[in-house]
C-alpha cells in the first residue's frame, strides 16, 4: 500500500457518538426517560476522510483507537468506505475516544468527550506512515488529538511539498504559532476565527478582517467558514478577499457539516490542483449544504453518485 500515491491522508481523531434524545437534559442526579439511542461514527479526523473517500478519493486515515468494541467497529466503518488502515493503531493502554450526547427537543446538546485512544497518537506512529504521507497529494489535521502530533504531521508534509490543509478545532486561544505557517490552507469556522484573532467574527466583512490577520501570522491561504452565509477566502494580503455565497438549504441537522466542508475541500485540492480555490470552496459548500439536509454526521455525508456531475 505505501507505493501506492494517495489523494489525501488524515492525521486525526476517531470518536464514538453515544447519542441520546430526550424533551430536555437532566439535571444533576436526575435519571430522565429518553425516547431515543443510537450509535454513530465521528470524531474530526475520521469525518473529513470519510467524506474525502466518499467524493472517490484515495484516502488513509492515521489515528489510534482501543482494543475495544468500539475500536473494532470503526475500523470495519473505516473499510466500509473505502479508507486504507494500514496506518489505524490499536492499544489496549486506552479506549476509544467516544463523546457521550444528549440532545433535547429543542435540539440543544449537552456532550462529554473522553479522547481516550487518540492523544496517545504521536511521532512514532507518524513515522511508520512517513512512507505514505511522502506519497500523498494533501494531507489534513484537526487539534481532536495531542497538538504536537498534529503538527509535526503538518510540517512533515511540507517537508515533502505536500498540501496541507489545517482546521483549528477544537479551538484552543493559544495556538502554537508553527501552526500558521504549516498550512498551506488554514481553515476554520466564524468561532474558532474569533478565539484566535480576538476580533468579534458574525458577518462577511469580520471573516475577511480575521482572515487577513490569519495570513500575516504565516498561512499560505485562509477560509473562514459562516455557516448559511458561505465562506470568506483569502490567499494574500494583497488580494482582496473572496465571499463565496452558498445556496440556502432547509438544515436538518448541522452536525459534522464543517468536516464534510473539509474532507470536500481536501478532495478538490488533491484532484484538481489548478481549480482556483475559491472554486473548490464553492463546491465544497455544495457537498456540505447536502450534508445538513439528512440526520447524523457521517451517515449524513454524500457519496459522489448522489452529487451533481457538474462538481466534478
Amino acid at each position: 500500500m505505501t507505493e501506492q500515491a494517495l489523494d489525501v491522508v488524515v492525521v486525526g481523531s476517531c470518536m464514538t457518538d453515544l447519542v441520546s434524545q430526550a424533551p430536555r437534559l437532566p439535571k444533576a442526579g436526575e435519571t430522565i426517560h429518553g425516547h431515543k439511542f443510537f450509535i454513530g461514527f465521528g470524531g474530526k479526523g475520521a469525518n473529513q476522510c470519510i467524506q474525502a473517500a466518499r467524493l472517490g478519493a484515495k484516502t488513509a486515515m492515521v489515528c489510534k483507537v482501543g482494543k475495544d468494541f468500539f475500536g473494532d467497529n470503526y475500523i470495519q466503518n473505516f473499510k466500509d468506505n473505502g479508507v486504507n488502515t494500514d496506518f489505524v493503531g490499536q492499544t489496549s493502554d486506552a479506549a476509544t475516544g467516544a463523546a457521550s450526547i444528549i440532545v433535547n427537543s429543542a435540539g440543544e446538546n449537552a456532550i462529554v468527550i473522553v479522547a481516550g485512544a487518540n492523544m496517545l497518537l504521536g511521532s512514532e506512529e507518524l513515522h511508520k506512515a512517513l512512507p505514505s504521507i511522502r506519497q500523498t497529494k494533501v494531507l489534513a489535521c484537526q487539534l481532536e488529538i495531542n497538538p504536537q502530533t498534529s503538527l509535526q504531521a503538518l510540517q512533515m508534509a511540507q517537508e515533502h511539498k505536500v498540501k496541507t490543509i489545517f482546521n483549528p478545532a477544537p479551538a484552543v486561544p493559544d495556538l502554537d504559532a508553527g501552526f500558521y505557517t504549516a498550512s498551506d490552507v488554514f481553515c476554520c469556522n466564524e468561532s474558532e476565527a474569533e478565539l484566535l484573532t480576538g476580533f468579534s467574527v458574525v458577518d462577511v466583512e469580520d471573516a475577511h478582517r480575521a482572515g487577513q490577520e490569519l495570513l500575516r501570522r504565516g498561512c499560505r491561504s485562509v477560509i473562514v467558514t459562516l455557516g448559511p452565509q458561505g465562506c470568506v477566502v483569502l490567499e494574500d494580503k494583497e488580494s482582496a478577499s473572496k465571499h463565496v455565497p452558498t445556496t440556502a438549504v432547509t438544515a436538518v441537522d448541522t452536525t459534522g457539516a464543517g468536516d464534510s466542508f473539509i474532507g470536500a475541500l481536501a478532495f478538490y485540492v488533491a484532484r484538481c490542483p489548478t481549480m482556483p480555490l475559491e472554486e473548490m470552496a464553492r463546491r465544497a459548500n455544495q457537498v456540505a449544504g447536502v450534508s445538513v439536509q439528512a440526520a447524523g454526521t457521517q451517515t449524513s455525508y454524500p457519496h459522489r453518485k448522489d452529487l451533481p456531475a457538474d462538481l466534478f
